[in-house]
């Protein structure tokens, strides 16, 4: 990493009269393979490295980036660019629309999060793994009604430098390392797929940990189970949803409307709004009900100690016993809430400008055992892992696909095809939803999602999200 350069920027930054100014030298390293039907059909490997400057000049924004800068006459024109943006939007603004920023901490540190196993200098023993998940998923295909078993594997290693005009100097490393396996399954009219993705931050340990073999068993078992179960019927009932449904719909319902920018309308791209605005203080659910983002959790693929403007991480309470308490926040959002700023920015590179994002937003875990919350059902679904999402603007009402559902009557879980329901979508709107949680298991997971999409342009991102078991109330039916 350069120090010397994003020093450079920096300092011609105030040289030509910036308010404030940060620069992001990144670095990144992947690697990723494709198996399909027990062939690698790809692999890939590529490095990315450049600066990204972003500097405030009277209350208004500008931004450039410059890939692999080798020269002080390389960065300095980017940080005039990007001076030339901000000054020219500073002149069309009015004066309530000016960017003031929320102080913070400066700080000057180096954060290496920990792995056991480097997938960078262990890529074999990864292709290895995926090609052993790959045969533990066709070693279940005796009736050959198996269509197609895909396996993605990889890493992406990062190292980010982040310094500011307040003084920070921060160096950041880490290591993410993913496997997302699915099997489809083919008979008559019927294709039924079942997926995971394992993995976090971290190295390969963490694959061996999950036991990614075993779990691709499960994988081509529930898909070959699939053909024979039956459509669910349509009805509201009570549900028991698992950690993996819960992930998805704590990331759509909960995640992307504690973002600030969503909340104060700033960020409407991709169902930006968010449907408890201005209701900071009210009660959102039942008391059941907590939620925080926590980027210190350590696995996670939002783990991380500082965001993008050297915010120092910490956990973000945004849900306390059904009241909403707080939002994600930027140093800009922070300023208008007249709150610290909580370390939620975050860019997908260099490139780009930072965002309000998640890092691992989840339902937190109460004190029941699964087995409580099935023995209290006297008709009922288990709702087994994410599919796709739908929701509108606001993300008010919703619909989201499941992988597979069980039915549960009179207390017990019915075991086998009977019991098995295919093509399920879970349906509701988010008050209505939330005020019928009735039950939280100890057990919980954090699980990582690889692509969630925001802004204009379009920025991809990793994040953790999860939770426990969750018990409540909604609409069910399948749409084959």
């Amino acid at each position: 990493m350069d120090e010397d350069l994003a020093l450079l920027a920096i300092r011609h930054a105030l040289e030509l009269g910036a308010g404030y100014a940060d620069a992001r030298y990144e670095y990144r390293e992947s690697r990723w393979l494709l198996l399909e039907d027990a062939r690698i059909e790809h692999v890939a490997y590529s490095t990315d490295r450049g600066m990204g400057i972003r500097v405030l000049v009277d209350g208004a924004w500008g931004f450039y980036a410059v890939a692999e800068p080798s020269s002080s006459d390389e960065v300095k024109e980017a940080v005039e660019n990007a001076f030339k943006l901000a000054r020219g939007s500073s002149t069309r603004l009015k004066e309530k629309d000016r960017v003031r920023l929320a102080d913070v901490k400066a700080y000057t540190d180096k954060v290496s999060i920990g792995f056991k196993k480097d997938t960078r200098e262990r890529f074999d023993e990864l292709v290895r793994l995926a090609r052993d998940a790959d045969y533990s998923m066709r070693s279940k295909d005796k009736e050959k009604r198996l269509h197609k078993t895909s396996i993605s594997a990889g890493y992406d290693y990062v190292e980010k430098l982040f310094m500011s005009t307040d003084g920070s100097n921060i160096l950041q490393s880490y290591l993410d390392t993913v496997m997302s396996i699915s099997a489809t399954t083919h008979e008559g009219s019927l294709n039924e797929t079942v997926s995971t993705t394992e993995g976090g931050r971290g190295g390969l340990e963490l694959l061996e940990h999950v036991d990614v073999i075993a779990k691709a068993s499960s994988v081509a078992e529930d898909a070959l189970m699939l053909l024979n179960a039956k459509p669910a019927r349509e009805e509201k009932a009570t549900l028991i949803m698992d950690p993996d449904f819960v992930a998805l719909l704590t990331h759509e319902i909960l995640g992307h409307p504690s973002e600030a920018d969503r909340v104060l309308g700033y960020e409407m791209a991709w169902a930006g709004g968010a449907w408890w605005a201005g209701m900071l203080g009210e009660r959102i659910g039942s008391s059941m009900l907590n939620v925080s983002d926590d980027p210190t959790i350590e696995h996670s693929l939002g783990h991380y100690m500082y965001d993008d403007e050297g915010v120092r991480a910490r956990e973000k309470v945004l849900v306390r016993e059904g009241v909403l308490v707080g939002h994600m926040q930027s140093r800009e959002t922070a300023s208008i809430f007249n709150v610290e700023p909580n370390a939620g920015m975050r860019a997908t590179g260099y490139e780009f400008m930072p965002l309000i994002r998640m890092a691992c937003t989840y339902i937190k875990p109460l004190d029941y055992s699964l087995e409580e919350m099935i023995r209290d059902v006297k008709h009922g679904y288990i709702i087994h892992g994410q599919k796709v999402p739908s929701i509108d603007m606001y993300r008010y009402n919703w619909s989201i696909s499941c992988q597979y559902a069980r039915r549960i009557e009179d207390g017990e879980v019915v075991e086998g095809p009977e019991g098995m329901l295919r093509d399920v979508i879970v349906m509701g709107n988010a008050p209505e939803f939330f005020a019928s949680i009735d039950a939280c298991s100890k057990h919980y997971e954090i699980r990582p999602i690889l692509n969630c999409g925001k802004g204009d342009p379009m920025q991809t991102l990793r994040m953790g999200n999860g939770g426990p078991y969750v018990r409540a109330i909604a609409m069910v039916k399948s749409v084959a």
